[in-house]
């Protein structure tokens, strides 16, 4: 496919899924300017999201640090002038900690006070080396099921985790993010959610980012609050 052409089935794409988040925030009672598109880039090349920045997107979602940092030095050279923020929604080892600090805005996965201690040295270090000029921005990971290898804090220890997180000097505490356990009614796990983030909410006033939904289950989540949606099938196509 030439670079126009995909340019165009992105644009495509783009509108359907605005369209889609439009929808269902009206249908909500909701703003659908309440409801942030992260474009989940993982696997997909620095090309595509460039063409991405040519419509208007600036936030992108990687799984992997090393394939973060080698696409946002890549994209820094395809679109110079786009200020662009990346941001870790995949699981992550603590000792890509200092790496990832020199490139990512937030990281979207912080389930554990090791993890969150391990980044605020990292993003410390990055300030002292001139390799950042803000905190990390981070969300803390809430599991609905407690599976083991997806990630996530229990939904009893989300306020413990938050703590420890917004007690860091280097770490700014957004908000929280899941995932939509398999085979659950996406509403249902969505509602339950909910009830943590106003938990966190009201502990944490600053702490406003509700990050839940993807290309299947988003209209669910924007229904339950979310604020942040997190889409990459929908958008960019499957391999």
């Amino acid at each position: 496919m030439t670079p126009d052409a995909r340019r165009e089935a992105l644009r495509t794409a783009l509108a359907d899924v605005r369209g889609r988040i439009d929808a269902a925030a009206r249908a909500a009672g909701r703003d659908p300017a309440e409801v942030a598109l992260l474009a989940v880039t993982k696997t997909w090349p620095a090309g595509d999201v460039a063409l991405l920045t040519d419509l208007g997107l600036t936030e992108f979602g990687e799984n992997k640090e090393q394939e973060g940092a080698a696409k946002a030095d890549e994209l820094a050279t395809l679109r110079p002038e786009v200020d662009a923020r990346w941001r870790v929604v995949g699981r992550l080892q603590r000792n890509k900690a200092r790496s990832l600090a020199r490139w990512a805005h937030a990281v979207d996965s912080v389930d554990s006070p090791r993890l969150a201690d391990a980044l605020d040295r990292a993003a410390g270090a990055a300030w002292e080396a001139g390799e950042r000029s803000g905190p990390l921005h981070v969300l803390v990971q809430v599991s609905l099921d407690g599976a083991e290898g997806r990630g996530g804090v229990g939904v009893d220890d989300v306020e413990a985790l938050a703590e420890r997180v917004d007690g860091c000097a280097h770490l700014s505490l957004d908000g929280v993010m899941t995932v939509a356990p398999r085979d659950a009614d996406p509403a249902e796990a969505f509602g339950t959610f909910a009830a943590v983030a106003e938990r966190v909410r009201t502990a944490f006033p600053h702490a406003r980012t509700v990050s839940a939904g993807m290309s299947g289950d988003l209209e669910a989540a924007i229904e339950h609050g979310s604020t942040c949606v997190r889409v990459g099938a929908a958008l960019l196509g499957t391999r």
